[in-house]
């Protein structure tokens, strides 16, 4: 099955893809214009997003819509992760801004949340997955793999304090957000036990 991802953004196609094999994907046609990410949660956001690309394509869609959840921030940057330093700001703005924010803080923990939504119109079939990354924030950015706030956020999951973006795509898949929820929803599909 191909399945449009409703995102322009290409390293989340990327990510996706290695994630999600073996289902096809591929990136939301320029013409489709998406709603503005109103929504409360990432949930709400992601069925937005699925069902405004699904319902102008007539084809079977995957939206996520993710972000990072500081405690100390009160749960910011959360579903304006993407903007947080403004609209189109760049993640480097986005980093910039939660580094500057954090500074001086004891509390430093914080989640990796994504929210993965299918919409099939053909089987009127809506799955919602969920996945979560706990960890803390570093002091300052380390790492040059991954994108957006993947320099500062060391998961617990690995231990030995290197950043998301510090890790091997292999380990990081393993335990991020988007790979969590990746495996949440092949399991829906029947794809894995």
């Amino acid at each position: 099955m191909r399945y449009v991802v409703a995102t322009r953004n290409r390293h989340k196609l990327a990510e996706l893809e290695r994630l999600l094999a073996p289902l096809e994907l591929e990136l939301l046609p320029e013409h489709v214009a998406l709603p503005p990410e109103t929504g409360a949660t990432f949930r709400d956001n992601a069925l937005l997003k699925a069902r405004a690309a699904s319902t102008a394509l007539d084809r079977p869609v995957l939206a996520d819509d993710s972000g990072l959840c500081v405690e100390a921030l009160g749960g910011r940057p959360g579903v304006r992760s993407a903007r947080y330093a403004g609209e189109g700001a760049s993640d480097r703005a986005n980093l910039e801004k939660l580094v500057r924010e954090m500074s001086g803080r004891a509390d430093r923990r914080a989640a990796f949340v994504c929210v993965l939504a299918l919409i099939d119109p053909h089987r009127e079939r809506e799955i919602v997955v969920e996945g979560r990354c706990e960890g803390v924030l570093a002091e300052a950015p380390r790492g040059e793999r991954g994108f957006g706030y993947d320099p500062l956020f060391v998961p617990d999951d690995v231990g030995d304090g290197r950043t998301m973006a510090e890790l091997e795509p292999g380990e990081k898949n393993a335990i991020s957000h988007r790979g969590r929820a990746a495996q949440a929803l092949l399991r829906e599909l029947g794809l894995r036990p």
